[in-house]
């Protein structure tokens, strides 16, 4: 499009998002027409795509990281023909595809739910890595950034990790239109602020009027030909520009405008401008999948003498899993040696990526890279997933097949103290949308819930342990996810102990302990957290008429959550009695803190003689 064509778009853009926003009677028509000129450009001039076919390899890919302004995003796909002005219309409303936050479970040409800010960018610079390193295809990526975002720690991460992997196939398009959600942004206008910061992390930066849409044209091109480093644009804007009663006013953000006919009038009135979106390169299918046999490591039971840290399992399996599937990536945060991840990274340095200690980024690449068809798993210490927190729930917003392994989880790694110990990790994962959380207490176990974690959906943690466990399962057992297995059993039961992990060995010694008493007891290894086991719990309560659970995490939100999370269907509820971490944990050996902690055998010994003998227990 030519200059002309160019400012009319613009201003089709800033009248189709207040008319979104006033029919929907809510929205952020002001933070969408700062933008309605980058976007107006990038969409006619530079943008590569098919919106008939989402899915071709050759796309360029688009991110709102601004996710509040989504009402351009649905004028520049009215624009591109992808919708009609009618569903337009239905923006914000019950079952329309035009959610105020833009996601990809309701539209096929967005690649990441946003609207926690700062998440964007982290997410982009994981699908220009496809793009660089796995898919090797020409496409670009493009993120809409907001300066109000530009304060996350994340975007910086995202910034460090871009530039390091010299991601010259990624621009940030940065809207300065000085206005925040309460007031003026840190920086405001000052465009050379925020060039000195992305220069500092290593980008080519490009400082242009955001409302004169040759500059912007110039700097597009410019970026599209840089090499060797990404590209940030830094567009000066207004925020409600076009509008003399919003434009680069306070007080209007998210607020649709007061009186939307005149505001139209005054932008010159509906438009229906159509763009002819470039065709993207051929390209050849997204990565061709290739892989080898399957075959997970396996252990015979009781060898060796030792037994075998899960977390090794974990990395032997996943190993075996790139090899048996090229579709599987690996990502760590700087603890490979300690998670394991770097037995993958050894034989398929092409498909590991180290994110350093970047959590944020970890996973926000994580789910970028399964937007563009690829199977991560994300491995870093329980306790600093955490951080992530936020990114994992987006990330089950947006529907992403993501893995995720925390290692060195609960008291039993010992001497270390509690900075590093995972004792809300299970809370926090079981509490995601659709999530499954697995908890292995041997090595075969392990390796094959690695291996099963690859075909499931939505967000998938696995626990790992610091310390050696014994192999108690053979390596041709099965762990159907939503499974459990009852180690010990008899019609003679009096109780049924519940455990997963570093306790499940615990169990079978309290169990061993308790029988030579002449107390028969029920083990259950509760491998699947989420989702448990409803019937196998439910058969074990009516049998022996108590259980208890035994975990190494918090008692909030754990194994004894879950548990009871099988009996809130109206049924009786049996005895329960839950052993877990109650206090904050000091520098000890892995045998005194579980001691300490209450949850080793000798302690639950303890706790099942007095439930037999019908003590009070609190």
């Amino acid at each position: 499009m030519n200059t002309g064509e160019l400012v009319e778009l613009g201003q089709q853009l800033r009248v189709d998002s207040v008319r979104a926003s006033a029919a929907a009677g809510s929205g952020h028509p002001t933070s969408s027409m700062s933008a309605a000129d980058l976007m107006a450009v990038l969409l006619a001039n530079h943008f590569r795509h098919d919106f008939d076919r989402p899915a071709h390899p050759g796309n360029d890919r688009f991110v709102l990281s601004k996710g509040h302004a989504s009402p351009l995003l649905y004028s520049a796909y009215k624009a591109a023909g992808a919708i009609d002005d009618e569903e337009l219309l239905t923006f914000r409303k019950l079952g329309s595809r035009l959610e105020g936050h833009p996601t990809p479970r309701r539209l096929p040409w967005v690649e990441t739910a946003t609207g926690s800010l700062g998440q964007g960018l982290p997410v982009g610079v994981g699908i220009a890595l496809s793009g660089k390193r796995l898919d090797r295809a020409d496409y670009r990526v493009w993120v809409l950034c907001g300066d109000s975002e530009l304060a996350e720690g994340s975007i910086w991460e995202a910034a460090e990790h871009a530039a390091y992997e010299h991601l010259d196939n990624l621009t940030a398009i940065v809207d300065v239109n000085r206005l925040g959600q309460r007031g003026p942004t840190r920086h405001g206008h000052d465009l050379d602020a925020y060039a000195r910061r992305f220069q500092a992390f290593g980008w080519h930066t490009v400082e242009v009027d955001g409302h004169d849409v040759d500059a912007i044209d110039r700097a597009y091109g410019e970026a599209a030909s840089t090499k060797g480093q990404p590209t940030v644009i830094l567009a000066r804007t207004l925020k409600g520009k076009g509008v003399a009663d919003a434009e680069d006013r306070e007080g209007l953000h998210g607020k649709p405008l007061k009186n939307a006919d005149e505001a139209i009038a005054e932008l010159g009135g509906l438009r229906d401008l159509r763009v002819e979106v470039h065709e993207p390169a051929a390209a050849r299918m997204l990565h061709a999948v290739r892989g080898g046999h399957l075959e997970l490591p396996r252990w015979e039971k009781g060898d060796p003498e030792k037994g075998v840290a899960t977390r090794n399992a974990f990395g032997q399996a996943l190993a075996a899993l790139g090899t048996g599937r090229g579709d599987v990536v690996a990502l760590d945060g700087e603890v490979g040696d300690s998670t394991r991840a770097e037995f993958f990274a050894k034989e398929h340095p092409d498909r590991y990526f180290e994110c350093y200690i970047a959590e944020q980024q970890m996973v926000a690449a994580a789910v970028g890279l399964a937007s563009r068809g690829w199977v991560p798993y994300a491995s870093t210490f329980a306790a600093f997933l955490t951080r992530a927190y936020d990114f994992v729930r987006m990330a089950s917003i947006s529907g992403a097949g993501i893995n995720l392994v925390g290692s060195h989880a609960g008291v039993a790694i010992g001497q270390d103290g509690p900075s590093q110990m995972g004792l809300e990790d299970l809370a926090m994962m079981r509490t995601v949308y659709g999530s499954t959380v697995l908890y292995p207490c041997d090595a075969n176990q392990t390796a094959h819930l690695v291996a099963e974690m690859a075909g499931l959906d939505g967000i998938r943690y696995l626990r790992t342990s610091r310390g050696e466990s014994p192999v108690i399962y053979g390596p041709d057992e099965e762990f159907p996810i939503g499974g459990s297995k009852v180690l010990r059993s008899s019609d003679r039961d009096r109780m049924t102990i519940v455990a997963a992990g570093v306790t499940v060995p615990e169990a079978l010694a309290a169990a061993d302990a308790l029988d030579r008493e002449g107390v028969q007891v029920r083990v259950i290894d509760l491998y699947s957290v989420k989702p448990v086991d409803r019937l196998t719990l439910r058969r074990a309560a009516e049998d022996t008429g108590c259980l208890v659970t035994v975990e190494d995490h918090h008692e909030e939100g754990g194994i004894g959550d879950a548990v009871l999370d099988a009996f809130l269907d109206g049924r009786p509820m049996p005895r329960l009695v839950r052993l877990a971490v109650r206090t904050m944990p000091g520098s000890a050996s892995p045998d005194e803190q579980l001691h300490a902690a209450g949850i080793d055998a000798e302690s639950i010994a303890a706790a099942g003689r007095l439930l037999v003998e019908e003590a009070v227990v609190r």
